[in-house]
């Protein structure tokens, strides 16, 4: 989609680093785009309703709110993919459920606030649907950050997060004030003003203690960061590829660094194998306009996996089945 110079330069900068210190956030950010406050947050609610936002507000990790979550798959017979894209879809803690082009072809992920709760969910969807049920739990994260530039053509790419911190800290342990925050939260801020006073208002909390919560929750890595969710399909990076790659154990966590640290690998992690199904431990998320671009990448992990790649593959995600974004709180 055509961006405008302001919409391009809003993107490019406040995906993140939303001012909570301040009293009037979006007039700070505003000021720094050299526009008007009304004209952002008109902005802000254009980009909404086109579906180049998803949202603005924070983006929750779940393993570090005391809960859990995990990413699964199924071998979905192709005359029942619609029956049970309806079950799993209609369960509130899947997030994210892709169908990829693979023999396990229906890929989702389950968040849940209580840690042990992941389990009983999988249990319900194989109950639910039939068929067995591929859990891969992260074993451990290398990156996880997928922020996007557009250029001044319009062309989208993925870039770094700035100041990025992988934190492999305490889970913070939410209270029943942090419940409410973030159950409303989880689906944007408020897109006025001040939004601060508005959520507090609206929760009876005083607005000095809503702003030091949120704070403190970025401080443990709770929340990954504050800003605009940008709909990357929208914004035309249509070819989603998850990479995934064999490589033996004992060497893993080394060469898993080196592909985390490449600059278009958005999420990078060392899952579980699963004996005569899936034999890959590596994965990473690479994102491009077309499959060629994404191949051509994948290609460069391969080259710097070499010798010790013993196998890989690319799932292209051929059709987006639930993005909602994590649902943590109730």
């Amino acid at each position: 989609m055509e961006l405008s110079p302001l919409a391009r330069a809003f993107i490019n900068r406040f995906q993140g680093g939303f001012p909570l210190h301040e009293d009037q956030p979006f007039g700070a950010m505003a000021e720094q785009l050299g526009c008007s406050e009304n004209e952002l947050l008109t902005l802000i609610h254009t980009l909404s309703e086109e579906g180049a936002l998803s949202r603005f507000g924070p983006i929750y990790n779940a393993s570090l709110l005391g809960g859990a979550q995990t990413l699964a798959a199924i071998q979905v017979p192709e005359e029942r993919f619609s029956e049970v894209t309806g079950i799993i879809n209609d369960i509130p803690e899947v997030a994210h459920n892709y169908r990829r082009e693979n023999q396990l072809n229906m890929w989702f992920v389950v968040a849940t606030t209580d840690p042990s709760g992941v389990g009983p969910v999988l249990q319900q969807i194989e109950q639910a649907c039939g068929l067995k049920v591929y859990d891969f739990p992260k074993q451990h994260e290398f990156y996880l950050g997928l922020w996007l530039m557009v250029d001044e053509l319009g062309a989208v790419d993925t870039a770094p997060v700035p100041d990025y911190v992988n934190h492999h800290s305490k889970p913070h342990a939410p209270d029943a004030t942090d419940r409410r925050i973030i159950a409303a939260t989880q689906s944007g801020l408020p897109l006025v003003a001040d939004p601060l006073t508005a959520l507090a208002e609206q929760l009876q909390l005083q607005r000095g203690d809503l702003s030091e919560r949120l704070q403190q929750m970025q401080r443990t890595g709770a929340i990954r960061r504050i800003g605009a969710i940008p709909n990357h399909y929208r914004l035309g990076l249509r070819a989603n590829g998850m990479s995934v790659w064999d490589v033996p154990d004992e060497l893993a966590i080394e060469l898993g660094q080196q592909v985390g640290a490449l600059d278009f690998v958005s999420h990078s992690y060392l899952r579980p194998r699963h004996a005569g199904v899936w034999r890959y431990n590596l994965f990473a998320m690479v994102h491009g306009s077309a499959r060629e671009e994404v191949q051509t990448k994948a290609a460069q992990i391969a080259n710097l996996l070499t010798p010790h790649c013993r196998a890989h593959d690319v799932l292209f995600s051929s059709q987006v089945l639930k993005k909602t974004g994590l649902r943590l709180a109730a």
